[in-house]
């Protein structure tokens, strides 16, 4: 049984580790000189942030991991939750490794990284069909009680949503605090919704991730003194996506997650329209460098997001009535 107390309480040592953490290994990302590189056609803005240390997502990373492993809550769920986060996290460490130590500006090739991203949504989705009692069954928002049965389906429909959401958690680490402080307030969603479900493993996992967001905000808030990398964006959307699937509610993250869908979205439309008509539709994408060229603070549209995220989260309490 967990209650309030063990949510906040384990946020709290999660949220304490990471700010040990980051006096420790932010001095030695800078002596690894593990810079993070900024796209010459990005805002020009962006610019002096040029060799801030990156690969910070080994700290959000760490303070998981030391606080769910003394949280007395230890069970198949959480070690799958974990293996899984780390798996995506892995394969963000490998491209950074790729990109900032070894200095080969591309990484991983795109189609490396999706075919590890898939494999490993795979696995979970093959884990979360046959060990529980819904098996290929979804919960569906909004309706009183209702649940589908994909069948067949499952499997490609969990590697399309933890897929898309990993890579748009990737695309929304583009500003300061801005991935993490989303995550933040879409983690402490799960781990409200997770304990009135019953899935208290969850809600132990939810709670130490969160608490390592915040923490991390400490030191990725602007002006940004590290990066999570994509060692800790894939990591992130992982997570996401995994807690969703095992909450059976991954209908629920376009809702509560529509930061990441939007920014996703809006890279698919700049793409396909410049594609077609060989004009461009935002300013630029991802979009929340849209609003930095229409004029909009970093931490305006960072702080933006937040609040949209929180109300987002309120809508999704709302579609869920009937199942917490």
């Amino acid at each position: 049984m967990v209650d309030y107390k063990d949510i906040i309480r384990i946020i709290l040592i999660s949220f304490i580790i990471t700010l040990i953490l980051g006096p420790i290994l932010i001095p030695i990302l800078r002596r690894l000189k593990v810079g993070q590189s900024i796209r010459q056609e990005g805002p020009k803005t962006h610019l002096k942030k040029s060799g801030t240390p990156t690969m910070g997502g080994v700290m959000i990373l760490g303070a998981l991991l030391i606080t769910t492993f003394t949280s007395g809550f230890i069970n198949r769920d959480l070690i799958i939750l974990i293996i899984i986060t780390l798996a995506f996290g892995a394969i963000g460490f490998i491209d950074d490794f790729i990109k900032v130590v070894l200095k080969r500006s591309l990484g991983l090739k795109a189609y490396q990284k999706l075919i590890g991203q898939i494999i490993v949504a795979v696995i979970l989705a093959i884990y979360q069909s046959n060990n529980t009692v819904f098996g290929t069954q979804i919960f569906v928002p909004f309706f009183d009680r209702l649940i589908v049965d994909l069948g067949i389906l499952y499997i490609p429909f969990i590697i399309f949503v933890v897929v898309g959401t990993v890579n748009s958690v990737n695309l929304t680490d583009g500003l300061d605090g801005l991935a993490s402080g989303v995550t933040l307030i879409v983690l402490a969603f799960f781990s409200l919704v997770s304990m009135k479900m019953g899935f208290y493993s969850i809600t132990i996992f939810s709670a130490a991730l969160a608490g390592g967001c915040l923490g991390f905000l400490k030191y990725n808030a602007y002006p940004a003194k590290v990066f999570m990398g994509d060692t800790g964006s894939l990591a992130l959307g992982g997570a996401v996506a995994t807690i969703a699937v095992m909450l059976n509610l991954p209908l629920i993250i376009p809702i509560v997650g529509g930061i990441y869908f939007m920014e996703a979205l809006s890279v698919i439309i700049q793409v396909v329209w410049f594609k077609t008509t060989g004009k461009r539709v935002f300013k630029m994408s991802p979009l929340h460098h849209h609003y930095e060229l229409m004029g909009w603070k970093e931490t305006k549209v960072v702080t933006s997001f937040w609040f949209a995220t929180v109300f987002l989260c309120l809508i999704g309490v709302y579609g869920l009535r009937y199942f917490i």
